[in-house]
């Protein structure tokens, strides 16, 4: 809780360092960095501390008969030392949400950011020997390298977020000692919509989970699925509500972020020429590493832009009937790490929910799930394993310790002695009797029960024994 309460401290004292990192970093604006990063940072680790005593406090499951008189006890426990591996397009976020979970369950923790994002990795490693205690918590910077070898040391746990081709490389790793781990990857997260929405909200919230950090976010809508009709009425408003935001100098704005590296630039910048047409957008600044926010339509499924995940401000657009046609493309690939399902038919929602398997899923909305404190957040498949996000990181860091606790009561041993030597089939039908599962039968308050039964029949018997002494009278009745 004290290690807690610093790093809160942390965020408090650190606010204005921190955006000036991420400017640094992303030409993030403020209000971005705020709300998708110190502000929900702030936020994690004060739900965290509200918490933690009841998340933390030894748990007591239901028991059958065979344990009635016994205490079945789950402990939770850390892990030890863990290995958290931070990405470069939340930086602070990525890393330090985690960290805390790490922290909270009584974990030592390695952090080591991405070399990619340099001035919020410089920060951390500045601020955290400062405000955290350095015998438990070490900051690790470099590239490829010191990952690496630090992959080769034996760790309790491993919590990476990035690409699912690095995670790749950091499961195999962790075999050698058989280490858990989380991996929080990506994948191509598809929007689904139809003619039954509002377009004007629709358009807005599909755009801004597309725009927000230049489409680098794990969780952006990737691509999307709908009629040519649809597609059509979404182009129209897209150009408005673009327009609406950026001006008409969309490169000025304030409020676009930058590619965060030439490499991944120039990737970005190949989609526009070899990958269907441009209907919006399409303009770039190798200077600035800038891409404007940008439609294609007329998209093939073979198309480059639909072999990989985008991580940036492009969105495909491939032309389907119906939602069996969205579930049959869907499913023919790899699991996603988010799903968003824009229509007003309860039924087609219903049924994309149930045949589309998925990290997570947002309906008319995009990417606001991960903001729910009490969702866990986390991919299935190639898109990732684990969860976390409130008691789910806790949990993650923890190891669930079972216990049984007996006593040495002879009435208990008396009934549990059929176990041992020499069987017979009297004691085999009667072990078959007491441990037969039954529905809705809880022990839970039996011992209190046979308390209660057994203090009634005490005072039966005593009054018995008083009555044959021949003093029941000065009893009280």
């Amino acid at each position: 809780m004290k290690q807690l309460k610093q790093l809160y401290r942390m965020y408090e004292e650190n606010d204005s360092a921190m955006k000036v990192a991420l400017a640094a970093d992303l030409r993030r604006s403020k209000l971005e960095s705020a709300i998708l990063e110190i502000e929900f940072l702030k936020n994690d680790v004060k739900n965290i501390m509200i918490h933690l005593k009841e998340w933390a406090k030894p748990e007591k499951p239901s028991k059958s008969i065979v344990n009635a008189m016994d205490d079945v006890v789950i402990y939770n426990d850390p892990y030890g030392v863990v290995l958290v591996m931070g990405a470069w397009n939340y930086p602070l976020q990525l890393t330090l949400s985690p960290v805390a979970g790490a922290i909270a369950a009584g974990n030592c923790v390695i952090i080591k950011p991405s070399e990619i994002s340099v001035a919020c990795t410089k920060l951390m490693a500045e601020l955290i020997p400062k405000y955290l205690d350095e015998e438990c918590y070490h900051v690790v910077c470099g590239g490829i390298p010191e990952t690496t070898l630090l992959l080769k040391e034996r760790f309790d746990y491993i919590f990476y977020t990035g690409s699912t081709s690095v995670g790749k490389i950091v499961r195999a790793a962790s075999n050698e000692y058989l280490t858990p781990v989380t991996l929080e990857l990506g994948g191509k997260s598809p929007v689904y919509i139809d003619s039954s929405v509002n377009m004007t909200i629709a358009a807005k919230r599909i755009l801004w989970g597309k725009c927000i950090n230049a489409g680098q976010t794990c969780i952006a809508p990737d691509y999307m699925l709908c009629t040519k009709e649809v597609e059509n009425a979404f182009v129209a408003k897209a150009k408005e509500v673009l327009y609406e935001w950026y001006g008409d100098n969309w490169k000025a704005s304030p409020d676009l972020c930058r590619i965060v590296s030439d490499r991944h630039f120039q990737r970005l910048t190949a989609f526009l020429s070899n990958s269907g047409k441009v209907a919006v957008g399409g303009q770039s600044d190798a200077a600035e590493r800038y891409v404007s926010p940008t439609i294609l339509v007329d998209v093939k499924p073979t198309d480059p832009v639909m072999q990989e995940e985008i991580f940036g401000p492009i969105l495909p657009i491939v032309n389907i009937e119906n939602a069996y046609d969205a579930i049959k493309f869907i499913t023919g690939r790899e699991k996603p790490l988010a799903f968003y399902i824009f229509t007003n038919k309860k039924r087609d929602r219903n049924l994309l929910l149930q045949k589309v398997s998925s990290g997570g899923v947002s309906c008319n909305e995009t990417i606001m799930h991960i903001a729910v404190e009490t969702l866990p957040f986390g991919g299935v498949g190639h898109s990732g394993m684990g969860a976390y996000h409130g008691i789910y990181s806790f949990n993650t860091f923890t190891h669930k310790k079972s216990c049984l606790i007996k006593n040495f009561n002879l009435i208990g041993e008396k009934v549990s002695s059929i176990r041992y030597p020499p069987y017979s089939d009297r004691k085999m039908n009667f072990v078959v009797m007491a441990t037969k599962k039954r529905r809705g039968v809880s022990c839970t308050y039996l011992p209190y029960l046979l308390i209660f039964f057994l203090g009634i029949v005490v005072a039966f018997g005593f009054k018995a024994v008083a009555k044959v002494a021949g003093f029941d009278d000065k009893l009280p009745q």
